[in-house]
């Protein structure tokens, strides 16, 4: 399986979580002595779980050179088990060197995970009386979007619409390798969109389209009258403390940032389809430096730039009910199916944020992909254990994927004692 610019911002990576959850736990968890109840214990049990952080560490470390040895330039790898320090690893080719040194603590790209920010500030707005998850997508924006009067703001929220994915759209293909400067608006995307047939009725399957967050995006501007970048920073960075963690209109990075790439297009995999093999930006060691490459498509579901840190602290925020009331962060974890019944992950959507029933417990996550930058975020139910990971490509060899499955199973399991 391979991860290319086609399939870029899809809510998770297709079977990254199957495969040896168990064993990564059994070599992961150390299990912890009950109770003690005198110093030695105590002491004791402190040991067990450094013994059993280091293994962790070196797991995640070992792991983690896989994927560059697959191929993958760089990787970051931040867990916080909530006990002590976080486990922060960095590793990088050989050639990517020259260009940057990589760092646990650089700002990236979080593309999809945008969403995850968006959903929180509409349900803000919710919780303020603004507007309701009820709400038609036609009251908000008039003759924007195909069944508008049929689809409400929380089948944008949960991909229950039945609207066309524009990043399917050949159209865009330029603006989604960095070749096109022409910055699509809204307005334009969901023209666009409007000339796709549904995919299904309103409400009645489920489907991922960034197309939805595109509109969700536009509702926050017509009802606060605000931007989404001043939206960001006012309602969730700053309250924070988020220094790294921004709404994009540009290329320009705020600190230390790590570099993404995508291969050459006379290394690109074969089965990539030829308007996603050519990237805008620099070329050497057989790669294109997509770092300064601007995605002008991105918006509301792509934008956001942060770090692994500020995005434990965000979702240590919105897990434990300081950015949204408990009425509303209920709403955001209540999910719709995304791959039937059966299905032994359990995989579901809610408003911004998805969820899996993993082998170590369950998890709340998103993954975000544009062109030189693959994040995934994570989080028990509570918000006090995170972990994340970073890969500077969106393109997978197969040896590349599955290590990077074993690493989507092994920080889903580490954050749990």
């Amino acid at each position: 399986m391979r991860v290319n610019a086609r399939v870029r911002r899809r809510p998770h990576l297709t079977g990254v979580r199957a495969g040896a959850a168990a064993a990564v736990c059994a070599a992961l968890i150390v299990p912890l002595a009950a109770s003690p109840s005198s110093a030695n214990a105590i002491r004791g049990s402190a040991v067990v779980r450094q013994d059993a952080s280091s293994a962790t560490r070196a797991h995640l470390r070992d792991l983690a050179r896989k994927l560059v040895a697959a191929g993958v330039p760089g990787v970051i790898v931040r867990v916080d088990d909530g006990h002590g320090r976080p486990i922060e690893i960095s590793e990088q080719a050989a050639w990517t060197k020259k260009d940057h040194r990589l760092r646990a603590d650089d700002e990236v790209r979080e593309a999809s995970n945008t969403k995850t920010m968006m959903a929180t500030l509409l349900l803000q707005l919710v919780a303020e009386h603004r507007l309701a998850l009820t709400d038609s997508v036609e009251k908000w924006l008039p003759g924007q979007a195909r069944n508008g009067r049929a689809i409400t703001l929380r089948m944008l929220l949960n991909h229950t619409s039945g609207l066309f994915d524009y990043t399917e759209d050949p159209a865009l293909a330029p603006a989604l390798t960095g070749q096109d400067p022409h910055v699509w608006t809204s307005t334009e995307i969901l023209r666009l969109v409007s000339g796709h047939p549904a995919l299904f009725e309103p409400g009645s399957e489920w489907s991922y389209s960034n197309t939805n967050y595109i509109a969700i995006g536009a509702v926050l501007e017509k009802v606060t009258g605000k931007s989404l970048a001043t939206l960001v920073r006012d309602r969730i960075a700053r309250p924070l403390g988020l220094r790294h963690t921004f709404y994009a209109t540009g290329s320009a990075w705020r600190d230390r940032h790590a570099r993404g790439y995508e291969p050459d297009a006379a290394h690109m995999p074969p089965d990539v389809p030829e308007e996603f093999r050519t990237y805008a930006g620099p070329q050497h060691d057989d790669h294109v430096d997509v770092t300064g490459d601007y995605v002008t498509a991105d918006g509301a579901d792509a934008a956001i730039v942060s770090t692994a840190g500020d995005w434990s602290r965000f979702y240590g925020a919105l897990m434990s009910g300081r950015l949204l009331p408990a009425a509303q962060l209920a709403q955001m974890r209540t999910t719709v199916p995304e791959d039937g019944p059966g299905d032994p992950q359990e995989l579901g959507y809610g408003l911004g944020i998805e969820t899996a029933k993993t082998d170590c417990g369950t998890v709340w996550d998103h993954v975000g992909i544009v062109p030189g930058y693959a994040t995934y975020n994570v989080t028990d139910s509570t918000g006090r254990r995170t972990a994340a990971f970073f890969f500077a490509t969106s393109t997978l060899t197969k040896e590349g994927h599955q290590a990077g499955a074993a690493l989507m199973d092994a920080v889903n399991c580490a954050i749990f004692d």
